[in-house]
């Protein structure tokens, strides 16, 4: 619960502007919606302190994470790139780029605790953040983790930027700074059509979309990396810093014999002047970033208006958050006490609210925005399917967000007679109606994961219509039991 409540306004104020739909009477409107009850039951005081105590040390251990995160590819490697080759690490390119304020960073711990090491970041910083005013995807390449090369877990979290982007019109900057694939780990990176060259198909599929795209080429694009830039729709190139060659130097030697430098055989000047692959030419990566600047605010988007604070606060707590977190993934909680915590004024009007209980749905507002809420409150049974499959069309018909909160409980165990098998039949037969409705469904989707994620269940919550962003609240031991 610590790192939702700490990116609980990035990812609402995101969420707000994937979508126009809800209407202002409509969020109006949910200033009168009935008030939940969020108080915590005083035989579970000891269990919420306890929580409470294990979610300070996961929280601690987030933070000691994200800043080994922060090292790239360690104090060696983040010394050879700022001095020896003179460029800015990813982070302080970010800052120039964006406007000075927070972003949401997507996926941090990717690459981490992988069977061939870690991969700080994956290589690469991807997230969503305002340039010119205006929502932008931004995918970075962090030159001081291998110069930047692309390794599998690399290529899955630039194709969920991609993603991102395409479900929700956002322009998209690429940052290039890459020397290709990692080759040792080719055969998981080229062949298959979620591998490197999808990449390249959803650049073309973002052009026809006309989702504008920019990319600042500030150190080597080598090989597969080559291809970003040129794909964009505007490209500015770094001078003595940004290079776009298929092979470099050491290949041309070895194949034809011919010296040639970096810069001679695809430099800034080269490609600004003689092959006109880039279309800007920045003399320093100030200057380029800048460039880019200038390039978002010529897209003719309209820069989002300043966040109303005409909203109500939760009645409860938010720091409460913390003991709340379920400490087994096999536990359940109460899911009223997370949405008394998170909506506006905890006012919620619940849907069937006596039908199908294990799942609560209904309508709310998240700072002054109108949205359906969709939450485990125990497991997916048969009536709760088709609860949640009613729901999630309904939200679709208005136009309305949906938002997940996910907490499924575990799998059963293979029925043991003819009754339960039918049972479980049917309850199957309902939840594959939900996932139909979830995927189907036009409106953004944002799932939080606060729980367990189990099987055919976490299908049904979000995870099969493409939500975006999706968090994950990691466990620490126990939870407050349903009451």
């Amino acid at each position: 619960m610590a790192a939702w409540a700490r990116q609980k306004h990035l990812l609402q104020a995101t969420y707000v502007k994937f979508s126009s739909m809800a209407a202002a009477g409509q969020k109006r409107g949910a200033k009168c919606y009935p008030v939940i009850s969020g108080e915590i039951p005083p035989v579970f005081r000891h269990v919420y302190e306890a929580n409470t105590r294990n979610s300070q040390i996961c929280g601690q251990r987030y933070v000691e994470l994200l800043e080994q995160i922060k090292l790239g590819g360690g104090e060696n490697a983040i010394m050879r790139h700022t001095q020896r080759n003179k460029k800015l690490l990813v982070r302080e390119r970010l800052r120039m780029l964006l406007d000075n304020e927070s972003f949401l960073e997507l996926s941090p711990m990717a690459g981490l605790g992988l069977t061939y090491g870690d991969v700080p970041s994956a290589g690469c910083l991807t997230g969503v953040g305002k340039i010119c005013g205006v929502w932008c995807v931004f995918i970075a390449n962090d030159a001081t983790v291998k110069g930047g090369t692309a390794y599998p877990i690399s290529v899955k979290k630039q194709l969920r930027a991609q993603e991102i982007a395409i479900q929700n019109r956002l322009p998209t900057v690429y940052l290039v700074d890459s020397g290709g694939a990692f080759l040792p780990l080719q055969a998981e990176l080229f062949p298959d059509k979620q591998h490197g060259g999808r990449t390249f198909y959803n650049e073309a599929i973002m052009s026809a979309m006309r989702i504008p795209q920019v990319a600042v080429v500030c150190g080597s694009c080598t090989a597969g990396g080559a291809y970003i830039p040129t794909m964009a729709e505007e490209t500015v190139i770094v001078d003595k810093i940004g290079t776009i060659f298929l092979a470099g130097p050491p290949l041309v030697k070895a194949a034809t014999g011919e010296d040639v430098s970096a810069e001679n055989l695809g430099g800034a000047k080269l490609h600004s002047s003689v092959s006109g692959c880039v279309d800007h030419f920045g003399s320093t990566e100030a200057e380029a970033y800048t460039c880019a600047r200038n390039i978002i605010s010529s897209l003719n988007f309209d820069p989002v208006a300043e966040d109303s604070s005409d909203y109500e606060n939760p009645l409860y707590d938010t720091n409460e958050f913390t003991g709340l977190a379920p400490r087994d993934y096999r536990s359940t909680l109460n899911i009223k006490l997370i949405l008394g915590r998170l909506l506006d004024g905890s006012r919620f009007l619940e849907f069937k609210a006596d039908y199908g209980t294990t799942l609560v749905a209904g309508f709310a507002s998240v700072e002054g925005n109108l949205v359906g809420v969709v939450a485990n409150n125990g497991e997916l049974t048969h009536d709760a399917s088709l609860k949640g499959s009613h729901f999630v069309q309904l939200c679709n018909q208005r136009g309305i967000p949906l938002l997940f909160l996910q907490n499924t409980a575990s799998q059963e165990s293979v029925p043991t007679n003819v009754v339960k098998a039918e049972e479980q039949t049917n309850r199957l037969k309902a939840q594959a109606a939900m996932i139909a409705a979830v995927a189907c469904a036009s409106v953004p989707k944002i799932t939080l994961v606060i729980g367990g994620c189990h099987g055919g269940e976490s299908f049904a919550m979000g995870l099969s219509g493409g939500s975006s962003p999706c968090l994950r609240i990691p466990p620490v031991e126990g939870a407050i039991p349903c009451t």
